[in-house]
């Protein structure tokens, strides 16, 4: 109790399935106490690109513009736009994070890539001499629920879900500190009965339950490609 929870989440549509697991995961945490803030991208209009307009006031190097280091030097000077910083503040405050999104293309849709492209800049999530378990987002745990097109089988057959984790789940979350729970993967939701999508929902209420009670992942190659 008294935790407080990031859910960003990346749908169009409320009334989707993606939509139907937000609406749980709010209700379930805010019945245990927990304070639970919702970034909806695309109701916000969040703006995926990197460019010039993230950083507010005289360029680092108006020569020639690195994003890398005109967003770590803004960073340094409190000089990021104001739409990066309020989303800073709500990582910052967070004691996981939850991304809700469907599966696009084997990876997250363009509107989730870019809130991490901008959002996670050096100096805030990462320093290059402290990445990974060092990483400047420490005591932070995440937990990427995502809907997938395929079924489980096609998965299956075509290699590891788990293969697909690895760019989201260690290259970002794990890079930048941030403990990772077990992925909640619903298998083409739109393709099951009806009676097969309310046990899916119901099995997400149910882990949302004892999910402070969950171990993190071991976020090593052995995970993603055993």
């Amino acid at each position: 109790p008294g935790k407080k929870v990031l859910i960003v989440y990346a749908h169009q549509e409320p009334k989707s399935f993606n939509g139907s697991l937000l609406k749980i995961a709010v209700e379930e945490l805010t019945k245990q106490g927990c304070r639970v803030t919702v970034s909806d991208l695309y109701a916000m209009q969040f703006e995926p690109r990197a460019t010039r307009n993230d950083i507010v006031g005289p360029l680092h190097n108006s020569e020639e513009f690195n994003y890398g280091v005109e967003t770590w030097e803004a960073y340094k000077r409190g000089g990021l736009s104001k739409d990066l910083v309020e989303e800073q503040k709500k990582v910052q405050e967070a004691d996981l994070l939850i991304f809700q999104f469907p599966l696009f293309w084997f990876s997250m849709p363009a509107i989730l890539k870019g809130w991490m492209d901008r959002v996670l800049v050096q100096g805030f999530a990462y320093d290059l001499s402290k990445s990974y378990d060092g990483g400047l987002l420490q005591d932070k745990l995440s937990l990427f629920s995502f809907t997938t097109g395929g079924t489980k089988e096609k998965y299956a057959t075509r290699g590891d879900v788990r293969y697909l984790l690895w760019p989201m789940q260690h290259g970002i979350m794990h890079f930048c500190g941030v403990k990772v729970l077990e992925p909640h993967i619903c298998y083409a939701p739109e393709y099951v009965s009806e009676e097969k999508r309310k046990e899916m929902l119901t099995a997400w209420t149910q882990r949302l339950k004892t999910l402070w009670k969950e171990e993190p992942i071991n976020c090593t190659p052995e995970w993603y490609f055993k």
